[in-house]
């Protein structure tokens, strides 16, 4: 297939751009926050429209931040100490998953904090809304022809335009599907069944990081890092980590449950 070739600047303002990959985010964001008030509506969650609002740009915050670092500091830490004003290029690309959660997780545990409320309660939610953050993440990040997949020979793999002449799979758009859409519609259905605290969060690191080191199977490794653990890339390698803390998370509020 023809890699859809799209500029990644959707609208050029003199020296002021705004691109696809900054858009995606906005949608996200946009989503994330009806989907808050809904579900809090829904299971009768003792949150007020001001605190909807102000957890959510918190957690833009947290989100922009963690995620940034996060990929400095994990997949090219001596290139950005080198050049450390590329830790403010946000719009060059280059977010990490996984920082941007350590980074939502540490803002809602401030905001829980702050605001009196319980943190397990905000984290079921806010893994419920990151799900939308997802899906439009990888769909900026196919426009903007990064974060490729692997050599392969299947009928829909793309040339893309840093991958080189063979043809790839397009593993932005198996992301958005899986870690977006499908990852959506488990925590959504969970949560109109289960009203314990804490087990849509331990769902959501379970079936994410099963669904990340699942999928980098067909993501080409980062070339600065490659391999780091034999076959495992950095993704599945921190993947990894998710399913245990999830698989205690998720026993421990279980027992949680009973007692």
């Amino acid at each position: 297939m023809t890699y859809p070739t799209i500029d990644p600047v959707l609208i050029h303002l003199g020296p002021l751009q705004l691109r696809w990959y900054g858009l995606m985010y906005v949608l996200g964001f946009i989503v994330a926050y009806f989907l808050i008030i809904d579900v809090s509506r829904r299971r009768k969650l003792p949150l007020s429209r001001e605190d909807i609002e102000d957890l959510l740009t918190s957690c833009i915050l947290g989100l922009v931040l963690g995620a940034r670092i996060g990929y400095c500091l994990i997949y090219n830490p001596s290139y950005y100490f080198s050049h450390p004003l590329k830790f403010l290029a946000v719009w060059e690309g280059g977010m990490s998953f996984h920082g941007g959660m350590i980074g939502l997780l540490l803002t809602g545990w401030i905001f829980s904090v702050w605001r009196g409320k319980q943190f397990l309660m905000l984290a079921d939610l806010g893994a419920i809304a990151a799900t939308p953050g997802l899906f439009f993440g990888r769909i900026g990040n196919f426009i903007n022809g990064e974060l490729f997949g692997r050599v392969t020979d299947v009928p829909w793999g793309m040339v893309f335009p840093g991958g080189g002449p063979l043809p790839r799979h397009p593993s932005q758009l198996y992301e958005a599907i899986c870690e977006g859409l499908i990852l959506f519609l488990i925590l959504y259905v969970l949560g109109r069944k289960v009203k314990g605290r804490g087990i849509i969060l331990s769902a959501f690191l379970l079936c994410y990081g099963i669904l990340r080191f699942s999928l980098e199977c067909f993501r080409q490794p980062d070339p600065q890092l490659g391999f780091i653990l034999g076959p495992l890339t950095m993704g599945q390698a921190l993947s990894g980590l998710m399913v245990l803390a999830g698989a205690v998370l998720l026993i421990w509020r279980l027992k949680s449950q009973r007692t």
